[in-house]
């Protein structure tokens, strides 16, 4: 049985926040992991026995409701939503409610869901994590429980990855939730309170991550003197409804994540703030300026020593002195021992480890930060601890106030603040142990609906970056002559420049999209599938972003992506490369890579690898090497967003008694 709330009873949806069980260390790597392996292992046995079933009955509606009129649909559709509204879900019903959403799709948008759709809205319902080939059409998929879920009254988030995404979905959608009674909205940069308070007030509400959390966060600021639901109630007994007015959401009820393994992992480890500014002062600046010239002044392995995996920095006694001796003389704000160490080690943290055009860039006289796993420009973010600040003054920009934090959370404890969730992605298997041990979320693969075409035409190692780009360039000139287009992937906004840059000395042109094109990204994606076409993207192009073909390149091979870098996770190489070849086109994917890639930088063997770089093994040895530090990071990370989430839930546990968690 499925239950399934009627209004305004929404917490009987299913179970509460997840709460991670305070285990020894043996028996969480033994058997806690072990059962669920095992749960996992039942569900896949059981329920894709019940799935067959479950498919075979909503097969058998077909006939009937494709002869029914439409306001004999209408009119089905309104007896069903009273009576889970009522009753809840029982499998009966919710395999009515999948076949009169997928024949309404049919009717409205053109587009009836296929088995590989149903089983992952099956599984989406279900609160699991489906994974679903790149292509397989996730947007319509998310239609069955969402609007399954409307249907009994509970709000639903539909969540993605970025405001382009977000807005395409809902404008593609909206027909088919409308057509079936339910309002729509979508939640977009610069809205006012009022706005969202509307669309939030919306069945169903698309919205990227990001604006989710920060409404949520700006919505707690208002409660935070009663947080409680029972100090709400008493304020309304009272009479006092200026509360409930000042809020913009409705809670936190029913939400199906799109790229849930990107918002859910990549993301997890940054927390999301909002600030105030605090008084803009010429002192600031001032410290900031002596701070990075403090830090100039100190010699790497003598003053101080660079830890590359952690991204720290820890001073020597002989660094700790000549600290001293060049900040005695620079006034008052230098007399505080920790605080001057502080300033120093985040001015050479500025220097050292945040690059230009990776990691932020300059634009209106503004530091603007690059989302790392997006490769989009994150507005009105900035850095904590001064961070921001010494970046401005690096640049010569304007310095802005510094900020004082008011509220923050994570995304691992906001997640599992809904009452109810499920997420869909291309790439869940690498981090299916991680969605059970933080989430207690189930990750089930999904069959594709059509065979996958998709042929990999090798990996090349060069020894130089100069190398490199003449391959890429090489590569690019002969497919494109060829009839087909070429998605060229790269990491920052640098190295996209600079393999435009080698392109267009060979006379070959190229549309690019990175953070500093944000603007054009729909015109971009709409004309990268024509043939001749050479387009290069950062991640930007790595998720959600689909590549219509031309007739002629979908003859002549369909698109060809080639992979300059790999990325932090071997999920995000994947993502791209599931750009070509989609719902059983063809397509072809290739890397070429750089002996001087980061991920062999400090490597011993990368000298000695060189001179053998002609040879198959040396090829294979260097590629392998390369691909063992990308799975250590995906490791180094995997434990880092545990522990974090661990430190997170003890810190709310010792902060209770303050009302100063979330």
């Amino acid at each position: 049985m499925f239950e399934c709330p009627s209004r305004g009873s929404v917490s009987t949806l299913v179970r509460p926040e997840v709460e991670l069980p305070v285990l020894p260390k043996w028996y969480e790597r033994g058997v806690h992991r072990g059962l669920g392996y095992w749960r996992s292992l039942k569900a896949a046995l059981i329920g894709r026995r019940q799935l067959r079933q479950i498919l075979l009955q909503i097969h058998s509606m077909d006939a009937e409701l494709e002869c029914a009129s439409s306001d004999e649909l209408a009119a089905r559709l309104a007896s069903l939503k009273q009576k889970v509204m009522l009753n809840g879900y029982c499998q009966q019903s919710l395999v009515e409610s999948f076949a009169i959403i997928r024949e309404m799709s049919g009717r409205v948008l053109s587009m009836k869901h296929f088995d590989s759709q149903l089983t992952g809205g099956w599984y989406l319902f279900q609160g699991r994590v489906a994974e679903m080939a790149t292509g397989e059409g996730k947007t319509l998929t998310a239609t069955l429980p969402v609007a399954a879920a409307a249907m009994a009254g509970i709000p639903v988030h539909v969540i993605t990855v970025n405001d382009y995404l977000s807005k395409r979905d809902c404008d593609e959608m909206r027909p088919l939730y409308e057509s079936m009674g339910f309002s729509v909205g979508c939640i977009e940069p610069g809205m006012s309170p009022d706005q969202r308070r509307q669309i939030y007030a919306c069945d169903i509400v698309y919205c990227t991550n990001n604006e989710l959390v920060f409404d949520y966060l700006k919505d707690y600021l208002v409660l935070k003197e009663s947080p409680q639901v029972m100090h709400r109630f008493a304020e309304r007994l009272k009479g006092n409804e200026q509360l409930d007015g000042e809020l913009m959401m409705r809670g936190l009820h029913y939400a199906i994540i799109d790229e849930a393994d990107s918002i859910c992992m990549d993301e997890a480890r940054t927390p999301l703030i909002i600030s105030a500014n605090n008084p803009a002062s010429d002192t600031e600046a001032l410290m900031y300026q002596q701070a990075l010239n403090v830090a100039s002044e100190l010699k790497d392995d003598t003053h101080y020593t660079r830890y590359e995996k952690l991204k720290q920095i820890e001073f020597t006694d002989e660094g700790e002195q000549l600290i001293d001796q060049l900040a005695s003389p620079l006034g008052p704000v230098w007399v505080g021992r920790v605080r001057r160490y502080e300033l120093v080690r985040q001015a050479l943290t500025a220097q050292l480890y945040f690059i230009r055009d990776r990691h932020y860039l300059v634009r209106d006289d503004k530091i603007q930060i690059i989302d790392e796993h997006t490769g989009r420009v994150m507005a009105d973010r900035s850095w904590e601890k001064g961070l921001h600040q010494l970046l401005e003054v690096k640049e010569g920009c304007e310095t802005t106030a510094s900020r004082e934090t008011l509220a923050k959370v994570s995304y691992q404890r906001f997640f599992r603040r809904y009452r109810f969730f499920g997420g869909m992605t291309g790439t869940a298997k690498e981090v299916r142990q991680e969605f059970w041990d933080i989430y207690q979320k189930q990750a089930m693969s999904v069959s594709t609906h059509h065979p996958l075409r998709r042929q990999h035409t090798g990996d090349k190692l060069l020894a130089s970056r100069a190398e490199q780009l003449k391959a890429i360039v090489s590569a690019a000139r002969d497919i494109t002559n060829g009839g087909r287009s070429v998605l060229i992937g790269t990491s920052t906004v640098g190295a996209s420049e600079r393999v435009a840059e080698a392109l267009d000395k060979a006379g070959l042109q190229a549309q690019l999209l990175n953070a500093k094109q944000d603007h054009l990204e729909a015109e971009v994606i709409a004309d990268a599938g024509q043939p001749g076409r050479i387009t290069i993207a950062t991640s930007m192009a790595g998720r959600g972003t689909d590549i219509k073909l031309h007739p002629d390149v979908e003859c002549h091979g369909g698109l060809h992506v080639i992979l300059s870098e790999l990325q932090d996770a071997g999920r995000i190489d994947r993502q791209l490369a599931g750009r070509c070849a989609r719902f059983g086109d063809p397509g072809s994917v290739e890397l070429i890579v750089s002996i001087d890639d980061e991920w062999l930088a400090d490597s011993w063997v990368r000298p000695w690898l060189t001179p053998w770089l002609n040879f198959s093994w040396g090829q294979k040895l260097g590629l392998g090497l390369m691909r063992l530090a990308q799975k250590r990071l995906e490791r180094r990370h995997s434990k880092m967003r545990y522990q974090l989430l661990k430190t997170d839930e003890q810190q709310g546990e010792t902060l209770a008694f303050t009302q100063g968690n979330l």
